[in-house]
Parts: C-alpha cells; sequence; structure tokens
C-alpha cells in the first residue's frame, strides 16, 4: 500500500447500512485514450482518458435470500464477481441481482468493461445508502483487471495495468468526433498482455507528449491537443497497425480537423472536431462520404466537457 491510500474496509464510506435496497449507479465510457504508451519511469503503462457522452448503468437489489450474485446479461462475469467482492469484503448478507445496460459497444476501445464495473461498485454502494470515494473504487477494480480511469471525473492520466491515479488533468469544451470503426472486436485483456515495442527513446517521447497534453489541456488549447492526440495513434501503430490510417489522417486534414484520436486497444480511429464549427456538419457528411468504400461503419460521438464534469 502506498502513503496516503486507505484500505478499503477501513473506508467510512462502504461501511454498510443496515438494510438494502434498490441501488443505481452509472459510469461514462470513453472514445479510447488522448494518449497511450509507457513511460521511462519504471517502464511504467499509462494513459489520458477522453470522456464520452456515452454511459453503462447497473442495478442491483441485495437479498438475504440469495446465496450469490446473479448478472444478466450472464457473460458480464466481472461485474457479478466486483458484486460479490464487495459483499464478502464489507460483511454484507446474502447476494443479489446485478443488471448491467447502458450503450457502450464492447471491444471496441470504449472503456465498456471499466464502465461496467464502475457502475456495478456504484449500484452496490447505493443499495445500502453509500457513494463510494473514487479512490475506494479504484482500490477495488485493481482486485479485477486492468482498468481505464472512468471513476474519475474529467481527463486523468491513469496507470491503468496499476489500476492507479497518476494526476488530474482538467476538461475540455466538449468536442466532435467522427469514426471509422474497422470492425471486430479486442480483447482488452488479452491485449495488455502484449509486450510494447518502445524503445527508450519512443518512452522519452511519451514523457515529453503527456507533458505537452497536460499543458495543452489546461490552457484549451484545441490544436495542441490534437498534435498530441495525433501522434500517439501514429505511436499506437507499431503495436497495432490500422489499415486504414492514411485515409482517415487525409480526411483529417481535408476537414481541418484538430486531429486523429485512437482507440488505442480497440477498433476504432476518429477524425476530432470542434463542436461549435458552423461547418460541422458538412465535415461530418464529408467524412462519411469518403468511407463508404472502406469496410467497417462510421459513428460519430460527443465528448464530456466544461460543465458537463467536475473537472
Amino acid at each position: 500500500m502506498r502513503p496516503g491510500e486507505v484500505a478499503c474496509t477501513a473506508d467510512p464510506d462502504v461501511l454498510p447500512a443496515a438494510t438494502g435496497r434498490l441501488g443505481v449507479g452509472t459510469a461514462f465510457g470513453t472514445f479510447g485514450e488522448l494518449l497511450q504508451g509507457v513511460l521511462p519511469d519504471a517502464d511504467r503503462d499509462f494513459l489520458v482518458t477522453f470522456p464520452m457522452a456515452q454511459w453503462a448503468t447497473a442495478t442491483f437489489w441485495p437479498s438475504s435470500e440469495l446465496a450469490r450474485i446473479r448478472v444478466f446479461p450472464q457473460h458480464k462475469r466481472k461485474s457479478a464477481r466486483l458484486a460479490a467482492t464487495m459483499m464478502d469484503l464489507f460483511g454484507l448478507p446474502g447476494g443479489g441481482v446485478l443488471e448491467l445496460g447502458g450503450g457502450l459497444a464492447e471491444g471496441k476501445g470504449y472503456a465498456s468493461s471499466s464502465a461496467d464495473l464502475v457502475a456495478t461498485a456504484r449500484a452496490v454502494g447505493d443499495a445500502f445508502g453509500r457513494t463510494l470515494s473514487e479512490r475506494t473504487i479504484e482500490s477495488l477494480l485493481r482486485r479485477i483487471e486492468p482498468s481505464d480511469g472512468v471513476m474519475y471525473d474529467g481527463i486523468v492520466a491513469f496507470h491503468h495495468r496499476e489500476v492507479r491515479l497518476r494526476e488530474r488533468i482538467g476538461v475540455l469544451p466538449p468536442l466532435t468526433v467522427v469514426a471509422h470503426d474497422e470492425g471486430g472486436a479486442v480483447d482488452t485483456i488479452r491485449f495488455n498482455r502484449i509486450p510494447k515495442p518502445f524503445d527508450e527513446a519512443d518512452k522519452r517521447e511519451y514523457a515529453r507528449l503527456l507533458a505537452a497534453l497536460t499543458a495543452a489541456v489546461r490552457a484549451g488549447d484545441l490544436p495542441a491537443v490534437g498534435e498530441v492526440t495525433t501522434r500517439s495513434a501514429v505511436l499506437n501503430g507499431k503495436l497495432r497497425p490500422r489499415r486504414h490510417f492514411d485515409v482517415l489522417h487525409r480526411l483529417c486534414r481535408e476537414v481541418d480537423g484538430y486531429g486523429l484520436v485512437i482507440a488505442h486497444s480497440g477498433t476504432a480511429l476518429g477524425v476530432l472536431l470542434d463542436r461549435d464549427d458552423p461547418e460541422r456538419a458538412a465535415k461530418i457528411d464529408h467524412v462519411r462520404a469518403a468511407c463508404v468504400a472502406l469496410p467497417g461503419t462510421v459513428t460519430v460521438h460527443r465528448s464530456l466537457g466544461t460543465g458537463e464534469l467536475a473537472g
């Protein structure tokens, strides 16, 4: 345990109330990451979150008559495991019924698994009248799997393999992402086990990019943000090449986008646009039309921005 970290069982916000009720929880997803790579300090993997207006939802009904957690859909076993872990850690009797929903596609790089887990933790806490701190949720997820930092509002730098916050960065104005999804799905757990092909020069560059992105977000410098996200997408090609990268890069220049943003461990690559651009609709149509000949689909996403997140 690191200095200042509190064990879950000692955290006052997770002590159960006497009786349970229907609990609800939500968590936003992301459009990939603004930046992801490896830092030179102890070769630490990191990412910078990009919160989107898409959510996972969870409801939890505790029951002393059930001996285990029943989860729907049934393949959401990691969420069931988290709920069971919480019941055990906090000395809660019985089991319960957990139901997951929301509009986050799986295997695309939208942090669907992490969002499911965060929504689950919040729903179980809510069922017993408690609001869990971000640090507590982080500690709980650390027991389950590598996770994105979607328990934290705003844009954060996060050590996803360690499931540990690095730094809160800030909030950007709402942005539009016009994304091409090449199809298929990526198993994030398996992907995270792939050895990273980054040398020491790459790691030093990632450190510079993180510093540049942090400064750009805090200054609201969207062109500078786009420069970093594009470079991160380029570097990610060493790990997972995208067949249509050149096409999207060309389209980004044609519509005067801020840059490319990528789901580093997913299947989507997007063009970053100003949400208040008076030509936004025409630019979206231009990207859509140009992608018709490509295999896959085109979707449009909106980031969560100033006034929508605590930051």
